[in-house]
């Protein structure tokens, strides 16, 4: 019995990568994990007001299933703060809660390409706004990332790689996987660009709080005449992944993506809802304080500033440095490897540090790159970039 060519199309290189690991760690092998944007997994701790706000919601909540758009209190909330953040200001019917940013971007590419469309997004940029355009029949057309100027998209790559087939333009940032965070100047011009060829802009900004060297601005907030659908969500500033919630707004003052959002709505009545409890609990998160956050962002500024004098001290590595979130994503300039994914899997079997491909993110822009995360405290990833240094040291 045979599975669809669209299923069996799918990849998704940051979980892929977890497969020839598990191997390793049958045959008692110790793998230090810099491949998954999971800050639960270190020594990053959801907050307890937010945690005791979901046994609470336990206990009061009649744990049936909650609207399908989402909880209505938990959208006012999610509203009030893009008002006051990003000068967005909607109804609450431009307002949905999805299960995490992953269920956002499959449901707009549903609702937005047909086959035969095609979507502009960033290269290298997350996998699922590629898997999913292919999924649904669309073309994925990456714009190059300038690496020499920070991963700051190139705009004239843009310009030259919008056609009367293109449907809208992605905008990741802060990005993942380079860390990159966009200037003011290179996001009007991406809305500019939009609204000259009457495009809309998805913005997916989950790491939006997440920075080091700069502060985080919307497209939504640089430019009111050009439609924006804004992702995000509650699994890394407010470090529950595992809650798997996310929200969608859509900013569209001409009512010019109304259709799209009305296709978005029928698959939210279709899967029915997202988690309730979750939803009443994490109001506490949007509301309550954020003390963590100011810790949050001190230590991952120390790790980064750690894992980039690292990985450029190793012959045959370089890096730029990321300016947020919690990714980084060096360039391997040896020529002992063919192509990114025989060095990431040198690199596990030889040093036991699992990393993603770089191609995974994208096949023209992100070849000869890995993905790395430093989330682990300082003295874990000494011990993984300890061996990666000492392996190349041998090989490179």
């Amino acid at each position: 019995m045979k599975a669809t060519k669209r299923s069996m199309g799918v990849s998704y290189a940051i979980r892929d990568i977890l497969l020839p690991a598990r191997e390793l760690e049958k045959r008692g092998a110790d793998i230090i994990k810099l491949h998954i944007g999971d800050p639960n997994k270190f020594d990053f701790e959801t907050p307890k007001h937010v945690r005791d706000a979901l046994c609470r919601a336990v206990e009061v909540n009649d744990n049936g299933y909650a609207e399908s758009e989402g909880y209505v209190e938990l959208r006012e909330v999610i509203l009030e703060k893009e008002k006051q953040k990003n000068n967005i200001d909607v109804g609450i019917d431009n307002c949905v809660i999805t299960n995490g940013v992953t269920e956002a971007i499959q449901m707009v590419t549903a609702a937005a390409v047909e086959p035969g469309d095609e979507v502009l997004m960033p290269g290298p940029g997350y996998p699922a706004y590629i898997e999913f355009t292919k999924f649904f029949g669309g073309v994925p057309v990456t714009y190059r990332a300038d690496e020499e100027n920070g991963w700051q998209p190139d705009i004239d790559d843009m310009r030259k790689k919008i056609t009367p087939k293109t449907k809208y333009i992605v905008v990741i940032n802060p990005n993942n996987p380079t860390g990159s965070l966009y200037s003011d100047k290179v996001l009007k011009e991406i809305t500019d660009l939009a609204g000259e060829h009457d495009l809309f802009v998805v913005s997916d900004e989950i790491y939006d709080l997440m920075t080091f060297d700069g502060v985080h601005h919307s497209p939504a907030a640089l430019s009111k005449d050009v439609p924006v659908i804004l992702f995000n969500g509650f699994s890394k500033v407010d470090l529950l992944p595992g809650w798997r919630l996310g929200y969608t707004v859509f900013r569209d003052e001409q009512g010019k993506l109304d259709e799209i959002k009305e296709g978005v709505m029928r698959q939210l009545r279709l899967r029915i809802s997202a988690n309730n409890p979750c939803q009443m609990a994490v109001i506490e998160a949007l509301k309550g304080p954020k003390d963590h956050l100011e810790v949050m962002n001190r230590k991952l500024k120390e790790r980064r500033d750690y894992a980039c004098k690292r990985i450029n001290d190793i012959p045959g590595l370089s890096t730029a440095s990321p300016k947020a979130a919690f990714y980084i994503f060096p360039r391997i300039d040896s020529k002992h490897w063919k192509n990114d994914q025989d060095f990431v899997l040198d690199v596990l079997n030889n040093c036991h540090v699992l990393l993603v491909p770089g191609h995974g993110f994208d096949e023209i822009y992100g070849k000869m790159h890995f993905r790395a995360v430093f989330l682990p405290p300082v003295d874990t990833l000494a011990t993984a970039f300890d061996s990666i240094e000492r392996y190349m040291h041998k090989v490179a």
